[in-house]
């Protein structure tokens, strides 16, 4: 059983930087992905950054170039370092962990993933 924990949120103004962390249990070199999703009030949640176990790193067009996914092998725990932050950043950030190989063109999709965080909100003001 994978258990996922998210930390690191808070409110910032537009500009601003956070770094989140998620702290994985029970994780298993089998687990082929792991990322970031978020879901703004009234809207579904979408994946932003994911990154597979040989590296590769997958990120939404609304955050590259801004948002660095990476993790510590070490610590079991995964990041995401939030740069220049905008309030339509504004969300509630999710962790989570799949055990199956997704096809590149579904890495960002929700349903792929079978094991979720319970979610850390960052508030970006203007």
């Amino acid at each position: 059983q994978v258990q996922l924990m998210e930390s690191g949120g808070g409110s910032v103004q537009s500009g601003g930087s956070l770094r989140l962390s998620c702290k994985i249990s029970g994780y298993s070199p089998t687990n082929r992905c792991l990322g970031w999703f978020r879901q703004a009030p009234g809207k579904e949640r979408t994946g932003i950054a994911i990154l597979e176990t040989t590296g590769s790193e997958t990120y939404a067009q609304s955050i590259k170039g801004r948002f660095t996914i990476s993790r510590d092998d070490a610590t079991h725990t995964l990041y995401l370092e939030m740069n220049n932050l905008q309030p339509e950043d504004t969300a509630s950030y999710y962790c989570a962990a799949a055990i199956v190989q997704i096809p590149s063109w579904l890495l960002l999709k929700d349903v792929q993933y079978k094991y979720w965080g319970s979610g850390t909100q960052v508030t970006v003001s203007s």
